[in-house]
């Protein structure tokens, strides 16, 4: 009798624990960047990776504003609660407030110094699986000629001649895969009225990112 009540207590402990432990979060997902990032794509990419039948938790730290500098700054500030996400892979887009013309106005090598730091930070997480998270390094999306101030001209050919350079660069040389959002709205200007997408556009940059991160996903 005793035995019984003991396997009867033990099968309800083993059903208890079972039914009050949290369900797998599945891939974890870091995006960092600006306002892009900020306003609505990681919610899209969630959803296209739902209907794509993989199970994520897509971190949306979008920081409206920032230069890579300020981003950097907000990164070693909050270091160490980032890296207890354990995120899988990291997405970067940062760069378009460092083409301002105003105070914000970041030239290139100062540019190419935060975003190695920013990557470098990023490999020091410790990944889920033993490793440091998987990066991925996206080009900035262009300027259209009717945004005016703080933007101008020259912004427009800073992003082309400079920084998204850069960004091909640092990823070939850093070995991160690369994922270009400009030549997304480059060849369908009607996604970006203004420095941001527009609904669809956003959707489309989340679609962007999932064809780039679903060969990851399979391995």
């Amino acid at each position: 009798m005793r035995y019984r009540l003991f396997l009867l207590a033990l099968t309800v402990f083993v059903v208890i624990s079972v039914c009050s432990s949290p369900p797998s979060q599945g891939v974890v997902i870091l995006c960092a960047g600006d306002s892009i990032t900020d306003s609505e794509y990681p919610r899209d990419l969630e959803r296209l990776l739902a209907q794509d039948g993989v199970r994520s938790r897509v971190l949306n730290y979008g920081r409206k504003g920032n230069t890579s500098g300020e981003y950097l700054r907000f990164l070693e500030g909050r270091r160490a609660s980032l890296a207890a996400e354990r995120p899988d892979f990291v997405l970067i887009q940062l760069g378009t407030n460092d083409v301002r013309l105003d105070g914000d106005k970041t030239e290139a090598p100062a540019f190419a110094r935060n975003l190695r730091t920013i990557i470098g930070i990023f490999r020091e997480f410790p990944g889920r699986r033993g490793g440091p998270p998987g990066i991925l390094l996206a080009s900035i999306p262009p300027v259209p000629e009717t945004v005016g101030f703080p933007f101008g001209p020259a912004s427009r050919e800073r992003i082309t001649r400079e920084i998204n350079p850069l960004v091909r660069d640092i990823a070939r040389e850093e070995r991160l895969v690369f994922v270009d959002n400009y030549a997304l709205f480059a060849g369908a200007p009607e996604l970006l009225p203004d420095v941001h997408p527009s609904r669809e556009g956003y959707r489309r940059l989340a679609r962007n990112w999932r064809d780039a991160l679903a060969p990851l996903l399979e391995k």
